[in-house]
């Protein structure tokens, strides 16, 4: 292969690239003529978008309301007046009497009634006071007499052992019917309420023996005198 068939192509390839851009630019004047002719442009023109004017509105303030009017004030009455009446006595005339002196054929006497002689007024019966309740008959009280079935048993306080207190309390005891003591005071105190209290318990543990009167037993106050003392 000779050298002269290698560079023709390299030789083609250069003047293809020289005269290429002037081609080009004949091409596309060409082209234009041709749209031209044809009315491509004219219709390229017209597809175009047109120019759109816009205008901002800007709003309109609302209006202020108006402020009510002041309605006018209705007047007040005025206070009615105070007007004094006057009454007038007027005197009626007086019926004049019609005396009819004719008696009538329809009147008929009546006898004035005789008088008759005072009342005496009966004194009202007193009521007789009622009778007052019977009130139950108290025990009688002995002072001798009294037996026993079980005597007191005398419990001395430790305290007043300790304290050294003596003393006499009598005690005045209710016997009921069955010889039982339903209930004792202290008559004479001792001196001491210890003392005082040991006497009235022991009498209340006391058995009696029923007090008898026309053969039935009767419910009595007996006096029992306790004694304490210290033994030396």
């Amino acid at each position: 292969m000779s050298s002269a068939a290698i560079s023709y192509p390299a030789l083609a390839w250069k003047r293809i690239k020289r005269i290429g851009p002037l081609g080009a630019i004949l091409l596309l004047h060409v082209a234009f003529f041709w749209a031209l002719k044809s009315g491509l442009i004219h219709q390229a023109a017209q597809a175009m978008p047109k120019e759109i004017f816009a205008s901002f509105i800007t709003p309109e303030k609302a209006p202020e309301p108006t402020p009510p009017k002041p309605q006018p004030v209705a007047p007040t009455p005025a206070a009615p007046k105070t007007v004094a009446v006057v009454k007038k006595n007027i005197t009626p005339p007086r019926p004049t009497a019609v005396v009819n002196n004719t008696p009538s054929e329809a009147a008929i006497s009546v006898p004035a009634p005789a008088p008759q002689p005072p009342q005496r007024e009966e004194p009202a019966a007193v009521a007789a006071p009622a009778a007052p309740a019977a009130v139950p008959a108290q025990p009688r009280t002995i002072t001798s007499g009294v037996e026993y079935i079980q005597p007191p048993d005398v419990r001395y306080p430790a305290v007043s052992k300790r304290m050294g207190e003596e003393g006499k309390s009598i005690i005045r005891v209710l016997i009921n019917e069955k010889g039982r003591a339903e209930r004792a005071e202290v008559q004479k105190s001792s001196g001491s309420s210890r003392l005082d209290d040991a006497a009235r318990q022991a009498v209340m543990r006391a058995l009696f023996k029923p007090y008898m009167e026309d053969g039935k037993p009767m419910p009595v106050f007996a006096i029992v005198p306790i004694n304490f003392q210290l033994s030396n």
